[in-house]
């Protein structure tokens, strides 16, 4: 594989985790067999988000048989929300390609080349998977409900951010962190809209982004409330657009160009 032939001591795996003791531990045995196989050298770190349950705990004897992987496990007490913990895990990471998979792996960690490979060949600077390009990659759906309002946030995101993709939402996303961590400090999204006011400074900051069909399965037991949460992602994306127009990211984006210009 040519992630694993070129970059594998530079690859990061970020898994947030909130309550996730039941079906964390399957999790982490599956990522640590794929980046053994694949990626020895890469790193995995495990957000919890101040679980009431055991989940740092599970987490830190799960990757006690990691071989030669780094691991690490970051862990508070009061929840902050996942996009304060995908944050955290971000900047600790040591890989200049780091991946954030969702502790459900809704998208196997076998779809990970699709990602990271045209990271490192120069395509793009942040890849992300979608469910939306291709449907006939998503094995289990979500109820219906659930979809369509999916459907509809993604359609608000577009008009709202003036973002051109069809799915900001997937849990599966992977960064080139050499020029995306001004943009990840800069951030300030806790809750479950940070992925689109990431993918929005990442565009506004000119970066290249690139929207990828993966393959999806909905899993029982997530997080996101139908009604309340989506009622709180939309009041995000307008806190997004306010602080956009307020200058709040303006020398974030500055540090991305003048990263573009030095490299």
């Amino acid at each position: 594989m040519l992630y694993c032939e070129r970059m594998s001591e530079s690859l990061s795996v970020v898994i947030p985790a909130y309550n996730e003791a039941v079906r964390l531990g399957n999790t982490l045995r599956a990522v640590v067999d794929y980046l053994r196989q694949n990626s020895p050298d890469a790193e995995v770190i495990v957000v919890d988000d101040g679980s009431s349950d055991q989940t740092a705990e599970l987490a830190r004897e799960a990757l006690l048989d990691a071989g030669n992987l780094r691991t690490s496990v970051i862990s508070y007490k009061s929840n902050l929300g996942k996009g304060r913990a995908v944050r955290l895990g971000l900047l600790a990471a040591r890989g200049e390609v780091t991946l954030f998979s969702d502790a459900d792996l809704s998208t196997p960690i076998t779809e990970a080349p699709k990602l990271i490979e045209p990271i490192l060949r120069g395509e793009c600077d942040v890849a992300f998977g979608s469910r939306a390009l291709n449907r006939e990659l998503i094995g289990v759906h979500q109820p219906w409900r659930r979809e369509q309002g999916g459907r509809v946030f993604n359609l608000v995101v577009r008009l709202a951010t003036g973002l051109p993709f069809w799915d900001t939402q997937c849990g599966f996303k992977a960064f080139r962190m050499s020029v995306c961590r001004p943009l990840v400090e800069a951030a300030t999204v806790d809750r479950f809209g940070f992925d689109v006011e990431l993918l929005y400074l990442a565009f506004v900051a000119g970066l290249k982004l690139k929207e990828i069909p993966v393959r999806w399965d909905h899993n029982e037991g997530s997080k996101v409330s139908v009604i309340s949460d989506s009622f709180r992602m939309l009041n995000e994306v307008g806190l997004i657009r306010q602080q956009a127009r307020r200058g709040v990211y303006e020398s974030a984006i500055r540090a991305v160009h003048e990263l573009k210009q030095s490299a």
